[in-house]
């Protein structure tokens, strides 16, 4: 047994996202995936109908999900959340190809920003969070290029808010990106490894 005591630490990740999964293996944590269950939808339009910021809804959202987990189990709990904001206006993934293909005409020529936050819970309670802002500028695309491009993509374009994914062929949508890479996926990772590394979750 190793006499590391971060090997000890147990880290969940609440969530079934495939990226966030990965972000957290290749940069070689031990951790384990809980499901939160929390109703999104229903948080959300609870939220909306107070005119909550779509800031504070996705650091409210990745809340829920870690807190609900935390509450049932020991350990470090992370919950994370993205909320695509188009000039104020909130959208998750998108739930048919042609509402893909709307939401890439909505992107085409303008920026829009990914609210992205990530929190921790230890013990049915917050210890930490963190909210990034990036901001990505996407090229002009011609209903031709939509449609290919989602053709092409298929159910892919139905795993991220944007319709694209940013670490595949997403990136031939752009034009110009502000902020850090592994929050455009949807993890703000460094801030979330540095804070891992301050409470001995991960090795210094």
């Amino acid at each position: 047994m190793s006499s590391d005591p971060a090997s000890s630490m147990r880290v969940i990740l609440a969530s079934q996202s495939k990226i966030r999964r990965e972000l957290l293996s290749n940069a070689g944590l031990s951790f384990e995936t809980i499901t939160s269950n929390v109703d999104e939808a229903a948080a959300k339009e609870a939220m909306q109908s107070e005119r909550v910021s779509l800031a504070d809804q996705a650091v409210a959202l990745a809340e829920l999900k870690a807190l609900r987990v935390s509450r049932t189990t020991r350990g470090v709990v992370i919950g994370a959340d993205q909320i695509l904001d188009l000039d104020g206006r909130g959208f998750d993934k998108p739930s048919t190809l042609q509402e893909a293909r709307q939401r890439l005409a909505d992107l085409s020529g303008r920026t829009h920003c990914l609210q992205t936050a990530v929190v921790g819970c230890v013990d049915g309670r917050v210890v930490w969070k963190h909210l990034t802002r990036p901001r990505l500028t996407m090229r002009r695309l011609t209903p031709e290029f939509i449609e290919r491009f989602v053709a092409t993509e298929s159910d892919n374009v139905l795993t991220s808010v944007g319709a694209y994914q940013f670490e595949r062929t997403g990136i031939h949508l752009f034009e110009r990106v502000e902020g850090d890479y592994f929050s455009i996926l949807g993890l703000p990772l460094l801030p979330l490894l540095a804070w891992l590394r301050e409470i001995g979750a991960v090795p210094v």
